[in-house]
């Protein structure tokens, strides 16, 4: 058996160049073949031969003319987003979320259906979160449309095989995910991935949100759990096994409160979103755990806005527990920014004037290395626009899809 290095095979060649093309539509659309050529460095017989396969395969448009240049007008070229669609689905402790993105990242639907997560089974769970991913394929199948795939966001630890290890969110051990979804699906044609929310999310963030584009980023999770998605050197990172960015289980207070995960004072336990509900209403669960986080945070928001103390006390708590997470990661990674998401978002104007001085406060690097703490702008959906994209995605890194059907 040879070792080493081996030759390209040609079709991967094409495909990888496929990709250049595309990308470079992507980031500089409108755009001609003459910049294409410029740009890339490949020939202009090559980049109308790929132009060609990109346009047969409605990947790229032809949008007209430009005469805005020296020389005769050029035929420009955008992005076709008409004949694709991704579609990502957010498993969260109180709600599903699902997002259908086109080719070109425009939204065509993003829908958010309660769900007891903790009360549901996992098979349970799989046949809810089938019949959400099946409504999105008809709409997007109606529409003429060819699905890339279906990434389904899990709070927890995710393998590469989609299989999940442990969900303290939703109680979940062991449960062979994706088995499960590629079975209540009938064994779809698309592809069926299931990862981590926060992994998700980060890609959002890196391909959609304000900060696109930034080669070191951090999500944060705000919910049941907090998970940190993680973007070092342009790149998700995932681990040996896909085991990263368990953020909520580090221990901030060895005699602070039991954590679901068997530990206490872990930072989940002090500053998720049930720790601070508990602390501003103690109320809330007088009939039970909360099961629907949103009417809660709209009350502490307003309890907050309204300057109540113990709203206000607990929320910098909160804050800088948040605040000696994020230098964590500053004093690890050094990420550029650190975006707070979920149901943090809404309360963020409270959160990070504590989260931010505290970063300041402990991390070793002047200026807390240059990291900036900021609410997504993504909000709840984050992870299921992250699973859409990821499909996208890997069709920018090389991986075409069959040529649609007219």
């Amino acid at each position: 058996m040879r070792s080493g290095p081996q030759p390209a095979d040609l079709t991967d060649v094409r495909a990888t160049n496929l990709a250049v093309v595309l990308r470079y539509v992507r980031a500089n659309a409108p755009c001609s073949r003459a910049d294409i050529a410029g740009a890339t460095g490949l020939n202009k017989a090559t980049v109308s031969s790929l132009v060609a396969d990109l346009i047969d395969r409605r990947l790229v448009r032809e949008t007209g003319l430009t005469e805005h240049r020296i020389g005769r007008p050029a035929t420009m070229l955008v992005v076709d987003g008409d004949a694709y669609a991704a579609i990502g689905i957010e498993i969260s402790a109180d709600h599903l979320t699902a997002v259908a993105l086109d080719l070109a990242g425009g939204e065509l639907l993003s829908w958010r259906r309660a769900f007891t997560g903790l009360a549901a089974t996992p098979g349970k769970a799989a046949s809810t979160v089938a019949a959400l991913a099946g409504r999105a394929v008809n709409r997007a199948t109606r529409q003429g449309r060819q699905v890339l795939g279906l990434t389904v966001g899990v709070p927890g630890l995710v393998d590469q095989q989609g299989r999940v290890s442990l969900s303290p969110e939703l109680g979940w051990r062991d449960v062979d995910l994706h088995a499960d979804l590629v079975r209540a699906l009938r064994g779809p044609a698309y592809e069926v991935v299931v990862d981590n929310d926060a992994q998700l999310a980060a890609l959002a963030e890196h391909r959609h949100g304000p900060y696109a584009g930034t080669a070191n980023l951090v999500h944060l999770t705000g919910g049941a759990g907090i998970g940190a998605g993680l973007v070092v050197d342009g790149r998700l990172l995932h681990g040996a096994r896909g085991f990263t960015g368990e953020i909520g289980h580090i221990q901030l207070d060895p005699q602070g409160p039991p954590c679901r995960c068997g530990a206490n004072g872990c930072l989940e336990a002090l500053a998720a979103v049930p720790a601070l509900i508990r602390r501003v209403l103690p109320d809330a669960e007088t009939d039970g755990p909360v099961t629907d986080f949103a009417p809660e945070i709209d009350r502490v928001r307003a309890a907050a806005r309204a300057g109540d103390p113990a709203a206000l006390d607990a929320l910098d708590e909160v804050g800088r527990h948040l605040g000696t997470g994020v230098s964590i990661l500053a004093n690890l990674i050094n990420p550029e920014v650190v975006l707070l998401g979920g149901y943090y978002v809404p309360l963020a104007q409270w959160l990070l004037p504590a989260a931010r001085q505290q970063l300041a406060d402990r991390t070793v690097a002047p200026a807390a290395g240059g990291t900036e703490l900021a609410a997504s702008d993504l909000a709840g959906g984050a992870a299921a626009i992250g699973g859409a994209a990821r499909a996208i995605a890997a069709i920018d890194n090389g991986r075409m899809p069959a040529r649609p059907t007219d």
